[in-house]
């Protein structure tokens, strides 16, 4: 198969980040148990998650072309490594901040790299679409993994005990099999490096900034920023919310959590298929006003839930299993938004692009995690979960918007 060992890079690459990346729901919980502290004061993880990965590809992410999108892949992995190495020995709640800021500065180099990586491998617009929603499912059974790893070693019966982070000695493992893995991988990045000759550094950044002011390329910067907006707010406070909420065991809040992975894993899968066939507006419109109805049905039935703490998966409530099904509608969203409109964009300009997604897919994450981290803190878990229909909408609307602004019909067009 053409390109089979960088594509299974690329992949190993997604899996590692996407099990430290998503694994801020399990550590706000852990870390509210260990150390004592607040919602509010735990919620600011996703921030030092997220900060770092908008601003260093804010940064660099029209220099990484110069960089070399293996090389800025391989630095990424080994910081990760040294870090993971390094958590275990010295685990406190400064040391996780510390950890997420550097998974956040790498995950920036890794995603432009990847994104930027997919234009040279794939042949047209269609497969373009098709090997992203892949991916990001694959990331998502990676966020799964993630689960089942960190609840297997999370102690029910010592809230206090941090024996949870040697974990990170087992993503540190899998962090180097993924660097000498790329290390060992060629990638032909002949193709972009000929579009910077001549171009200065300023020159570069000034390019990515005229990006942003291209109608198109505003109204889906808003409408990434939505997305990632309410789904890391779910997907972060998912295994808080199953704890006080639906009252299971740290350990089965956790595992219960994992659903939500699976499914939006599920709907990525699903979607690479369907989207070859239907049209991504109508597909993603469905699912959108899909997702809202599990909001609206599942959210009531966790009221009246008895306070006695859950142990086995036969005795957890309904909403249990149900809730997390609405990563199955969100899941198609993100990938197919970021195929449309790199495809509307020459190659040597999917680094610069690729950047932009980053920086304001790290900000909605954010900005929906702290928000949703507060509500639940001062109005409960249904009031959280509630509020994001609110954004629910409003993607809505700017997909309309989004498809409008295509363009033509032609998908073979890019803007210049």
């Amino acid at each position: 198969m053409q390109h089979f060992r960088i594509k299974l890079s690329l992949f190993l690459n997604y899996f590692v980040f996407a099990i430290l990346l998503n694994s801020v729901g399990t550590v706000i919980l852990q870390v509210q148990n260990n150390f004592g502290v607040s919602k509010g004061a735990a919620s600011v993880l996703e921030g030092f998650k997220d900060l770092p990965i908008a601003i260093t590809s804010f940064l660099v992410a029209s220099y990484v072309i110069r960089i070399g999108y293996k090389r800025s892949m391989l630095i990424a992995l080994g910081l990760v490594t040294v870090m993971c190495l390094l958590i275990p020995s010295v685990p406190s709640f400064l040391m996780t901040k510390l950890l997420f800021a550097s998974v956040g500065i790498s995950f920036a180099l890794i995603k432009v790299s990847v994104f930027a990586t997919l234009g040279l491998i794939t042949k047209d617009k269609k497969e373009h679409l098709s090997l992203m929603s892949f991916l990001e499912s694959f990331f998502m059974v990676g966020v799964l993994t993630g689960y089942f790893v960190f609840a297997s070693v999370v102690d029910n019966d010592d809230s206090k005990s941090t024996g949870w982070f040697n974990v990170y000695y087992m993503l540190a493992g899998l962090s180097a099999l993924a660097l000498i893995l790329l290390a060992t991988t060629k990638l032909d990045e002949s193709s972009v490096q000929k579009e910077e000759k001549g171009k200065t550094l300023d020159q570069d950044f000034v390019e990515m900034i005229k990006l942003i002011i291209l109608p198109l390329v505003l109204v889906f910067i808003f409408s990434a920023f939505f997305y990632v907006l309410i789904e890391q707010s779910i997907m972060s406070w998912l295994p808080t919310f199953n704890k006080d909420v639906l009252h299971l065991s740290t350990s089965m809040s956790i595992k219960m959590a994992s659903i939500l992975s699976a499914a939006i894993a599920a709907g990525r899968l699903l979607a690479g298929i369907i989207l070859k066939k239907i049209d991504w507006l109508a597909v993603l419109v469905c699912c959108l006003i899909c997702a809202a109805t599990v909001v609206l049905i599942t959210v009531p039935l966790t009221k009246s839930i008895p306070g006695t703490s859950i142990t086995k998966l036969a005795d957890v409530p309904l909403a249990g299993f149900a809730f997390p099904l609405i990563g199955l509608f969100l899941a198609p969203v993100y990938p197919a938004i970021n195929s449309i409109i790199l495809g509307n964009l020459p190659v040597h300009k999917h680094a610069a692009m690729s950047g932009l997604i980053v920086v304001f897919s790290a900000l909605g994450g954010t900005t929906g995690s702290m928000i949703t981290g507060h509500i639940f803190g001062a109005y409960g878990g249904q009031t959280a979960f509630y509020s994001s229909l609110a954004p629910v909408t409003i993607l809505i609307i700017l997909l309309f918007i989004f498809r409008k602004m295509q363009p033509s019909q032609n998908r073979e067009k890019t803007i210049q």
